[in-house]
C-alpha cells in the first residue's frame, strides 16, 4: 500500500513544536503534502529539508511568514514543477507537482494551497481568480498524465461537509460559486471511473479525457469566475470511499469558541484524484488524538506503489 498523507501545518515551526516531526514518524506515510509553511527557504534550510526519513521538495511564497506549500517523500522524483504559471498567484506560494514517471505510467502527486477569501472581499476576488484560472490548468494536466492533488481546498462542497451550513451560505469556503466550482471539477466523475476500469492494471496510464472546447466558458456569478462547461470528471477520494459521513469528515476547526471540543468543524482537506488513480484508494483516516495545527491530517491508502 502507498500511504499518502496531507495536513495543513499552519507553519511548520509551529506544527514541529507540536510534535509533527515524531507523529510522522511513527505513522509513516510514503508521501506527505504540506501546505501553509510560513517559511523561506533560510528557515526550512538544516531544519525541515527532510522530516522522518522523507526528502522535502518546496514552494515558497516571496512574502514572508505566508503561505508556502511542500511534497515530503521517500521516492526520488523524476521532475519537480514549482508553480502551476501563474502570473498572480506562483509569487504566493500555492503549488508544487512531484512526477513519478516510467515508460508505462505517467503520474503526479501535488500539494496545492487555495486562496482563502475569509479576510474580505479582496481576497474573495482572488480566491475567484485563482478558481478560474486553475480549473483550465487541471483538465490540461488530466489530459497527459494521472495525478493526486491533495491540499488545503478551502472550499467545504456539500452541507455534510461543515456542521452550521445554514449559518455559513454567505460566508467564504462555502459560497454557491465555490460549492459550483467544485461541483463541475467533480461532475462526470462516475462516468470517468467507469471508463478508467481498464487504466487500473498493470500499471497507471495517462487520462483518455478530452481537452475542452478552445474559448468555451461559464460564469462563475463573479466578476472575473469562468471555467469550462465541461464536467472536470475528478474525483473526491475521501467521498469516494465515505460518501455519508459528517461529523467524522472534519478537516478544520476555527480556533474561536470551542469549536474543537464541540466538533464544529469543516471538510476543507482534500485528495482530488484522476479516476484511474482514485479507483486505488482503500482506505482513508483523519487524525484527529494529536494537534498539529488548525487542521487535522487526512490519510489515504492507495493499493499501489511507486
Amino acid at each position: 500500500m502507498f500511504k499518502l498523507t496531507s495536513l495543513n501545518l499552519n507553519g511548520i515551526r509551529s506544527a514541529a513544536s507540536k510534535g509533527v516531526q515524531e507523529w510522522l514518524a511513527q505513522s509513516m506515510p510514503d508521501c506527505i503534502c504540506v501546505q501553509e509553511l510560513k517559511a523561506q527557504a533560510a528557515d526550512v534550510s538544516g531544519k525541515f529539508e527532510e522530516i522522518a526519513g522523507l526528502k522535502g521538495h518546496f514552494h515558497f511564497a516571496e512574502k514572508k511568514g505566508y503561505s508556502g506549500v511542500a511534497v515530503y517523500t521517500r521516492h526520488e522524483p523524476s521532475d519537480v514543477i514549482v508553480g502551476y504559471g501563474s502570473t498572480e498567484f506562483d509569487a504566493e506560494g500555492r503549488y508544487v507537482e512531484l512526477r513519478f514517471d516510467t515508460p508505462k505510467r505517467k503520474l503526479s502527486i501535488i500539494s496545492a494551497y487555495f486562496p482563502s477569501g475569509s479576510s474580505g472581499e479582496e481576497r474573495q476576488a482572488a480566491k475567484f481568480r485563482f478558481l478560474a484560472e486553475f480549473y483550465p490548468h487541471l483538465l490540461a494536466l488530466k489530459t497527459t498524465r494521472d495525478f493526486v492533488l491533495c491540499g488545503d481546498i478551502n472550499i467545504a462542497h456539500q452541507e455534510i461537509d461543515l456542521k452550521n451550513f445554514k449559518g455559513n451560505k454567505n460566508n467564504s469556503g462555502f459560497l454557491p460559486e465555490e460549492r459550483a466550482w467544485m461541483t463541475e471539477l467533480l461532475r462526470d466523475a462516475e462516468l470517468a471511473n467507469e471508463a478508467a476500469d481498464e487504466l487500473i492494471a498493470p500499471t497507471l496510464v495517462a487520462s483518455r479525457t478530452a481537452p475542452p472546447p478552445e474559448g468555451a466558458a461559464f460564469s462563475l456569478g463573479r466578476p472575473g469566475g469562468k471555467i469550462p462547461p465541461q464536467g472536470g470528471g475528478m474525483v473526491d477520494v475521501y467521498r469516494k470511499l465515505q460518501p455519508t459521513a459528517t461529523d467524522a469528515a472534519y478537516t478544520w476547526w476555527s480556533n474561536r469558541g470551542q469549536a474543537y471540543a464541540k466538533n464544529v468543524g469543516w471538510r476543507l482537506d482534500y485528495h482530488l484524484a484522476t479516476p484511474a488513480f482514485a479507483a486505488l484508494a482503500r482506505h482513508e483516516h483523519i487524525y484527529k488524538e494529536q494537534r498539529f495545527s488548525d487542521h487535522a491530517p487526512i490519510s489515504v491508502d492507495y493499493d499501489f506503489k511507486l
